[in-house]
């Protein structure tokens, strides 16, 4: 559209007109018109378009402004150079999170430990850790930048207090480790939170609900997520599952 069009009172109407309905408008490009003239009325420039078009999306998005921590996958504690003590998380639960957190509009710092998942998001920025100790390391460099904190990951409870150099070689029938406790990521963090939001999870196996309540708790949560072994299509690696949502103000709601 040329300067004069742009500016001619009939077009001014008319974009006020289209604004009024609630249409939004992209600002027209300046620079040199294919009339020779020079100012308003080129069409903006394709990556100006885009960027426009994400900015309004976000800006409109219920989570846009906030920052969340997630932690997501097992952790392995050494044993040797070869060796390690895990678990079967797979990491999907917490990637998951991650992924509808950011399309909500949220800034998402996703600890990870070692998993096959992946994603690729502007608003993710992914951590990747080895052992309890990385995670804990992690988690608490973050944590009072954020939020909300969601701890999904399945952390080692405990590590062993030696860690060999060398493969340890076959020389008996029996190998005994000596272990140690590893610190409390989330109990650590609910002795020093302050306006932050923080979920833990609870994976069970007996007296699950009475379990789950004393980890809320005892931890200071706001809010833990249960998950129990013996309900079908729960647990780990699934693409399914069913949850109970406990909050601390005694609210229950089951999920599935």
């Amino acid at each position: 559209m040329d300067l004069d069009m742009y500016k001619h009172p009939a077009s001014l109407e008319s974009f006020e007109k289209l604004q009024s309905f609630g249409n939004i408008m992209i600002p027209a490009g300046s620079g040199e018109l294919a009339s020779g003239l020079v100012g308003e009325g080129r069409m903006a420039e394709p990556e100006d378009i885009v960027s426009f078009i994400e900015q309004d999306i976000l800006g409109k998005l219920p989570l846009r402004g906030k920052k969340i921590l997630i932690t997501a996958g097992p952790t392995y504690e050494a044993i040797d150079p070869v060796r390690f003590i895990g678990n079967h998380s797979s990491g999907k639960m917490g990637f998951e999170i991650a992924k509808a957190s950011a399309n909500l509009g949220a800034e998402v710092v996703l600890i990870s430990g070692p998993t096959h998942q992946k994603v690729s998001h502007s608003l993710i920025n992914v951590v990747p850790v080895v052992s309890a100790a990385d995670m804990y390391n992690a988690v608490h460099e973050h944590f009072n930048t954020v939020d909300v904190a969601v701890l999904s990951a399945a952390v080692a409870d405990f590590t062993p207090k030696e860690v060999s150099n060398q493969k340890i070689k076959k020389k008996s029938d029996t190998l005994t480790l000596e272990l140690g406790r590893t610190k409390d990521i989330l109990a650590s963090l609910g002795d020093i939170k302050t306006s932050q939001y923080l979920v833990g999870f609870a994976l069970e196996t007996n007296n699950e609900l009475e379990n789950a309540k004393g980890k809320l708790k005892r931890k200071n949560l706001n809010l833990i997520v249960l998950n129990s072994l013996n309900d079908k299509g729960a647990g780990f690696k699934g693409d399914t599952n069913k949850v109970t949502f406990i909050d601390d103000a005694g609210n229950i709601t089951e999920n599935s």
